[in-house]
């Protein structure tokens, strides 16, 4: 027996140095700025041991949180591939973005150079002040390697005076790291002399989370400081609302903010990071401004980071990723973004109502939510989220942006669970949090209405995801704000209304220059993209203002001549005005309402603070 013990073990111990992990080797970067002033970058990628003797590498065309595709390949150049020696080894560009290395023995180094020159939340932006990069639109990787780790080594820090803000792995001096390809291209990186504030929160299960703005700006330091105070109320009442914050990774979280004249607007959420990028002169002064992407950016490290849709999961950084919850993962985030400066005390409640005024007239003024529901909205994504077009579109009466049409979905439903049930939105946010977002699982919408069965019940979530989810219905949102004492009317009863057109001067009069929406009495009266307004009742029309002096006192019914051409010839139509639809909410108060207590205490627990 104990021979053959002695042979079982043996062989044990034979099969578990077998079934030993093969060691992962670290792909890793080396990342130079010689030329930054012509925005530059000079990029070396090691990758060592490759298992084929042929193997691709490629750029992405999709980035995190971007729902269309960029062609980042198209800033890459120079693109050489050597051995560990020096030695070249063949490269051959296979597709616009995508490169097959061949004949190589062992490790093979590829570099090329970087351009970027647009700072945003999707590409790169390099000068002397600073190096922007949004990961996939900076660094090539390599096809079937997606679960390697990765490390980074940043130099000429010290040459313009520049620090490391990211949510990678700090290892040391200026390496970082990340342990797959998917947390890599989800880290973007600012290089740049950041100013710092940072704080500390504890979790609801004791753990400490060191909490970081990051903001490269012309702001001093005491500035920034100031800031981060303002920050950190918005960061509590977000956590108010899930019992909880994540339990972010390596412990810590960044605000990366840049902010000057030349950017390109844009929040871009993360896993452990956000990235805000402002057009202001500087933080000082628009404080108030730049608080609304980070409470909704913020938002986002629940909602999409880890409450994931499905759909999204595992992204696919090769083409668009289509998802058919948008309305949910960004809409609901919008309403929230906005809710949350309510209750940290940014905005006032007159403030608020502009905000909800907004919300509502996305789903009640243009013709798209009242044809496609907000599922369709969001597969729509794939075309409308920064993605770029040199042709026509007819978004005026195809889409609304999910972000707005789930926000109005958000606040009907947060007032109807409110008014119906005597619980909150807050309290669905948090159930979905505890089912999909603390243990990983991704969800599906019906796991949607699911949880809103669960904490209504099964047949009024059904009702809801059947009309205002798959469906067109709208809600009665007069009654639902009167709750709050909030008065939903016209926005301008009484005055003729033609609709909006996109307009400038050429060919002898008003060029319109997109589709007019179909609910318009302009579209009604056969206007479109491509006429040009010579006439309105008989007076000359060269600029849009000379319209709006023309209909500014005229009444719905009122009839208006108008001359225009275009390819097929000179024409005469009649636009017939209508009222506007158009709605403004405003306080009971502002209107000369009197406020019961009820509709009090109902405002009171929907917009104050919820932190304790």
């Amino acid at each position: 027996m104990k021979k053959i013990i002695l042979l079982a073990t043996t062989a044990l111990f034979a099969v578990a140095a077998n079934a030993q992990p093969k060691v992962r080797k670290a792909i890793s970067y080396a990342v130079s700025f010689p030329n930054a002033a012509h925005h530059e970058a000079e990029i070396t990628m090691t990758i060592p041991d490759p298992s084929a003797l042929a193997f691709r590498v490629r750029m992405s065309r999709s980035s995190p949180g971007r729902y269309a595709t960029h062609e980042f390949g198209k800033n890459v150049y120079n693109v050489k591939a050597t051995d560990l020696s020096g030695k070249a080894v063949g490269i051959k560009q296979v597709e616009g973005d995508v490169y097959e290395v061949g004949g190589h023995k062992g490790t093979v180094k590829i570099s090329y150079t970087l351009f970027g020159n647009h700072t945003d939340g999707t590409y790169v932006g390099i000068d002397a002040s600073h190096a922007h990069l949004n990961m996939p639109a900076s660094f090539m990787w390599v096809i079937g390697m997606a679960d390697r780790p990765v490390k980074f080594q940043f130099n000429d820090l010290d040459k313009y005076g520049w620090k490391v803000a990211t949510q990678l792995k700090h290892e040391t001096g200026n390496v970082y790291s990340a342990p797959d390809l998917q947390y890599m291209m989800d880290s973007p990186t600012e290089l740049s002399a950041v100013n710092v504030s940072s704080w500390e929160v504890v979790n609801t299960n004791g753990k400490k989370q060191k909490m970081s703005i990051a903001v490269h700006s012309d702001d001093d330091q005491a500035t920034i400081d100031n800031f981060a105070k303002m920050v950190q109320k918005v960061v509590l009442e977000e956590k108010a609302v899930f019992g909880e914050q994540p339990d972010y990774d390596y412990g810590s979280y960044t605000f990366l903010d840049d902010v000057h004249p030349n950017n390109f607007g844009d929040g871009m959420e993360h896993r452990n990071s956000t990235c805000i990028v402002d057009r202001s002169e500087k933080v000082a002064g628009n404080e108030n401004n730049l608080l609304g992407t980070y409470s909704h950016e913020f938002f986002h490290s629940w909602n999409v980071e880890r409450i994931r849709p499905k759909s999204l999961e595992p992204f696919n950084f090769e083409h668009a990723n289509m998802s058919n919850e948008l309305w949910f993962a960004e809409g609901f985030t919008q309403y929230y973004g906005e809710l949350i400066l309510a209750r940290a005390g940014f905005n006032s409640v007159d403030d608020y109502t502009g905000t909800i005024a907004g919300l509502v007239n996305s789903v009640l003024a243009p013709p798209a939510p009242a044809k496609y529901p907000p599922t369709q909205m969001s597969r729509y994504a794939v075309f409308t989220d920064a993605g770029v077009a040199v042709d026509a579109t007819n978004y005026a009466n195809i889409f609304t942006s999910y972000y707005v049409y789930g926000g109005a979905t958000a606040l009907a439903l947060d007032l109807r669970l409110r008014s119906e049930f005597k619980i909150t939105l807050d309290d669905y946010m948090r159930q979905v949090w505890l089912a999909f977002g603390k243990t990983g699982k991704p969800y599906t919408i019906p796991d949607l209405q699911a949880v809103l069965g669960k904490v209504t019940n099964p047949k009024f979530a059904a009702s809801f995801f059947a009309d205002y989810i798959y469906g067109v219905k709208k809600n009665n949102y007069e009654a639902l704000l009167a709750n709050a004492g909030l008065l939903m009317r016209k926005a301008a009863p009484g005055k003729g209304w033609m609709g909006r057109i996109q307009a400038r001067a050429g060919n002898g009069g008003l060029l319109i220059m997109s589709s007019t929406a179909s609910n318009s009495p302009v579209y009604k009266a056969g206007l479109d993209a491509n006429d040009t307004i010579l006439q309105m009742d008989g007076k000359d029309v060269k600029e849009l203002a000379a319209i709006n002096d023309i209909i500014k006192d005229k009444k719905p019914g009122d009839k208006v001549s108008v001359n225009y051409k275009n390819r097929s010839g000179n024409h005469q139509t009649i636009i017939i005005l209508e009222e506007s639809p158009a709605i403004e909410v405003i306080t009971f108060e502002k209107a000369g309402k009197e406020l019961s207590q009820q509709q009090k205490d109902f405002r009171s627990s929907w917009l104050s603070s919820k932190v304790n």
